[in-house]
C-alpha cells in the first residue's frame, strides 16, 4: 500500500467554514421567546387581577360618596327642599366613579318619585359595580323614617381607562425585564461560553500533523471547572492519541518500506536464482551430461536455423559425422566406465578443434558425434576432420583391442549442403552418414565424402 494513501486527512487543507448563526442570538431568540409567552401569561394574570383590584376600588369609592351623601340626600328629601335634593344629585352624579344614580323617594297613598342622573356618553353594563341604599331619616331621636332608595353604579367608562392603564404599566413592565434578562443572557453566554467555542473551533481548525503537540488552553481562571473544562481536557487527550497514533504509523510505514524493500530484493534474489536455474535448466535440455556437448535436440534446432541462413546469405555448409572406431570392444576390454571417459576425452579434443564461433559439436547418440560447419565448404571441412583425426592420434588413447590401431581411431564422413540438390537438412546429414560408412568400409581411421 503507497504511503501517501495511508496519511491521515490531517495532511489535507482544512475545509472552508461554513456559515452558521450565532449560538448566543440563538439563545438570546429562544429566551426572547420564552419571555413574550411569559409576559402574555403574566399580563393576562395580572389584568384580571387589576381588573378585579379596580371592581374593588370603584365599589369602596361608590361606598364612600354613598356614606358622603345618604344624609344630607335624606334631610333634603324630609324637608322638601327640591333645589337641595337636585343639587346633591348634580354633586353625586359628577362624582369620578359615578356613572348613574338614580333616587326613588316614597310618597304616602302614591307611586315613588324615581329621580335620575347619569353620564351622557354612559352605556348599559353589567360589568361595573352596583351599590343599593335604603334612605332614612331620624326626625328625633329614636324615631327612624324610611324615605326612599339611592342606587348608585359605577362608571365602565372609567373602569376600562384604569384597566388600560394598568395593563400598559404592566407590559412595559414586562418587556423591560424581558430585554434586560435575555441581555443578560447573552452577556453571560458570550463572556463564558461564545468566546471560548470560538477559540475551541480556531484551535481545531489550526490543527495540523506538524502541531499536535500544541496543546489547548482556554483563557479563564484555573479554579472554573465546568464542561468547558471537560471539553478542553478531552481535546487535548484527542490530540495526544492522535499524534501517537500518528508517530506509530509513520514507524509502522518505515518498517513496511524496509520490510517491502527487503521483499524486493529477497523476489529478485529468487527470480535471478529462478533465471539462473531455469538457464541452467534449459542448458542442460539442450546439452549432453556425459561429454557436455550439444545434445541431438540442440543440433536439430541449430541445424535448421544454420540451413537458412546459408540459404538466405548463400553461404557454404558443411557437415561431419565422426564415429569411433571399434567402441563396443573398448568398452568389452576397458569397461563402460573407463569408455565414459574415453568419449569425455574424445569431447575435449572436438572443442579443442572446433571453437570458432558458430562452429556447433554435438553428440547424437553412443560414440557417434556431429559436427556443424557453417560458412565451410567440403574442402575446409575435410581439412579440420584431418585436424580432428590427427589431434585424436597424437593422444595415442590406448585401444588395445582395436582392428586398426593400438590407439583410439575416428571414422569421418564429410559431406557439404548443395541447394540445388538438397531441399532439407536430414538429406545433408544422410550424405555425412553415408560418407560414414563409406569411411568404416575403407578400413577405419580414415575421412570419406
Amino acid at each position: 500500500m503507497d504511503s501517501a494513501a495511508a496519511k491521515p486527512r490531517l495532511d489535507q487543507k482544512p475545509a472552508p467554514a461554513l456559515a452558521c448563526s450565532s449560538l448566543g442570538r440563538r439563545l438570546v431568540l429562544a429566551t426572547l421567546i420564552f419571555c413574550l409567552l411569559f409576559t402574555l401569561l403574566a399580563v393576562t394574570l395580572r389584568s384580571v387581577s387589576a381588573w378585579n383590584s379596580n371592581l374593588a376600588a370603584m365599589t369602596a369609592e361608590l361606598k364612600l360618596i354613598d356614606q358622603v351623601f345618604q344624609r344630607t340626600l335624606s334631610k333634603a328629601i324630609w324637608e322638601m327642599d327640591r333645589d337641595a335634593l337636585q343639587t346633591q344629585l348634580d354633586s353625586v352624579a359628577q362624582a369620578a366613579p359615578v356613572g348613574r344614580v338614580q333616587l326613588s323617594i316614597l310618597r304616602a297613598g302614591r307611586p315613588p318619585e324615581v329621580l335620575t342622573q347619569q353620564r351622557a356618553e354612559r352605556q348599559p353594563s353589567t360589568l361595573v359595580p352596583s351599590l343599593q341604599q335604603t334612605l332614612t331619616y331620624e326626625p328625633y331621636p329614636g324615631a327612624t323614617q324610611n324615605l326612599g332608595e339611592l342606587v348608585i353604579e359605577g362608571d365602565e367608562r372609567l373602569l376600562w381607562q384604569r384597566l388600560l392603564s394598568d395593563v400598559t404599566s404592566i407590559v412595559i413592565t414586562q418587556v423591560i425585564q424581558s430585554l434586560l434578562l435575555a441581555g443578560l443572557i447573552m452577556w453571560m453566554f458570550n463572556r463564558s461560553v461564545t468566546v471560548h467555542v470560538r477559540h475551541i473551533a480556531q484551535h481545531l481548525g489550526e490543527l495540523s500533523p506538524a502541531n499536535l503537540k500544541r496543546l489547548l488552553r482556554i483563557e479563564r481562571k484555573a479554579s472554573r471547572r465546568d464542561e468547558l473544562s471537560l471539553l478542553e481536557a478531552g481535546v487535548n487527550n484527542l490530540q495526544g492519541k492522535l499524534s501517537d497514533y500518528l508517530q506509530q504509523q509513520r514507524r509502522d510505514e518505515l518498517d513496511l518500506a524496509a520490510h517491502r524493500d527487503r521483499l524486493a530484493e529477497l523476489v529478485e534474489e529468487r527470480t535471478a536464482e529462478l533465471r539462473q536455474a531455469n538457464s541452467r535448466l534449459e542448458e542442460l535440455s539442450r546439452s549432453d551430461p556425459l561429454t557436455g556437448l550439444a545434445n541431438r535436440r540442440h543440433f536439430d534446432e541449430m541445424k535448421e536455423i544454420e540451413l537458412r541462413r546459408a540459404t538466405r546469405l548463400n553461404q557454404p555448409l558443411s557437415v561431419l559425422m565422426c564415429d569411433i572406431d571399434c567402441f563396443k570392444l573398448y568398452n568389452d576390454t576397458y569397461g563402460h566406465a573407463q569408455g565414459d571417459q574415453c568419449l569425455q576425452r574424445l569431447a575435449e579434443r572436438l572443442k579443442h578443434v572446433f571453437g570458432r564461433a558458430g562452429e556447433l559439436v554435438a553428440r547424437l547418440g553412443g560414440e557417434e558425434f556431429a559436427v556443424l560447419l557453417p560458412g565451410a565448404d567440403l574442402d575446409q571441412a575435410h581439412k579440420a576432420a584431418e585436424r580432428l583425426r590427427q589431434d585424436l592420434a597424437a593422444q595415442a588413447v590406448p585401444h588395445s583391442s582395436s582392428q586398426v590401431e593400438p590407439y583410439l581411431t575416428l571414422s569421418i564422413g564429410v559431406a557439404q549442403y548443395d541447394p540445388q540438390l538438397m531441399d532439407r537438412f536430414d538429406q545433408l546429414l544422410q550424405c555425412a552418414d553415408e560418407a560414414l560408412y563409406r569411411a568404416k568400409r575403407l578400413g577405419r581411421d580414415r575421412i570419406a565424402q
